[in-house]
């Protein structure tokens, strides 16, 4: 039943994905140009991020909070809230697990539950399925069934800079559930994140074994690094900061979506795998647009298209 009600939630979310080149949200109020001749005056919502053939980010609201985003081959996040802060973020649908910059076949669900104290996240707890359709049995060729592959837990450990209040690192811990044996977490990741401002500068991750506990040596590590911001506005500052960390987090290899943590936009960015004698930077830039509110409208080939508040 769980899995016919998961696949019941991403039909019903395909029909919730409208054409790229609509300009009128789902209530009908005009959008932002993706021409960039006008734009918004007054409060702003980001609405789309878009490419000139998919939609990758489509946000809904609920009055000013942000409580549904749907995703590439329409996956869902639902988004709940304790007064004005997330308590709860549910994932249904796929992911690019391997970073290779395709959506897996496999499917993914999780939830996640959010932990404040003195109003500060402090720790996410996080429960995943992953599914794997079975492939077909001669001489059919419809693939089989989406069935429970494994089911994994994830506990974070959010830490901000107590005189910034900036992100200042993330612990994760993270081990699979087999059935007959007692949880242990087999593997943690560490990250620390440097400014230059209020920007995010760089971001150092690094991933290890457990045993007992105990983190062993770090066995991969890596570096992602934003130079040249803008002075204008980034279109992220407009979501959550919560939901912004959970975003990073929905795969184990998503740190170069960093810059969504900066107020501006970095107009070049790298990533090197740390862990070769001479590491290699793989170096990424981009010229942005913006709108006459200053806020940027199109950079990495990616157009953000926002809606009246």
């Amino acid at each position: 039943m769980k899995q016919l009600f998961y696949f019941i939630v991403l039909i019903a979310g395909l029909s919730s994905v409208h054409s790229c080149k609509s300009l009128l949200d789902e209530d009908g109020d005009p959008l932002l140009d993706m021409n960039n001749n006008t734009g918004l005056s007054g409060p702003r919502a980001l609405y789309r991020e878009i490419t000139d053939k998919d939609t990758l980010a489509e946000y809904h609201y609920n009055g000013l909070l942000v409580t549904k985003v749907i995703t590439d081959s329409a996956s869902i996040t639902d988004i709940m809230y304790s007064g004005d802060k997330i308590s709860q973020i549910t994932f249904n649908g796929f992911l690019d697990l391997d970073g290779n910059g395709q959506l897996d076949k496999d499917s993914v669900s999780y939830t996640q539950l959010f932990t404040y104290v003195n109003n500060k996240l402090t720790t996410i707890s996080e429960s995943r399925f992953i599914f794997r359709r079975t492939p077909p049995v001669p001489p059919a060729t419809t693939p089989g069934p989406q069935t429970l592959l494994k089911k994994e837990n994830s506990l974070y450990e959010i830490k901000f800079n107590t005189t910034t209040a900036k992100l200042d690192s993330i612990t994760m811990k993270n081990g699979p559930e087999i059935a007959g044996q007692p949880f242990a977490f087999t593997n943690y990741s560490r990250t620390a994140y440097s400014y230059l401002g209020d920007n995010v500068s760089k971001v150092i991750r690094h991933y290890g074994p457990m045993a007992g506990g105990i983190m062993g040596a770090a066995d991969r590590k890596y570096s992602y690094e934003y130079f040249a911001y803008d002075n204008e506005i980034s279109p992220f500052t407009l979501l959550p900061q919560t939901y912004k960390i959970s975003r990073l987090l929905s795969t184990i290899i998503n740190d170069k979506e960093s810059l969504i943590l900066s107020p501006n936009n970095p107009k070049r960015w790298s990533a090197t795998d740390l862990m070769p004698p001479v590491p290699t930077p793989v170096v990424k830039s981009t010229n942005y647009v913006y709108d006459p509110q200053t806020y940027m409208t199109k950079g990495y080939g990616v157009n953000y298209i926002y809606k009246p508040q």
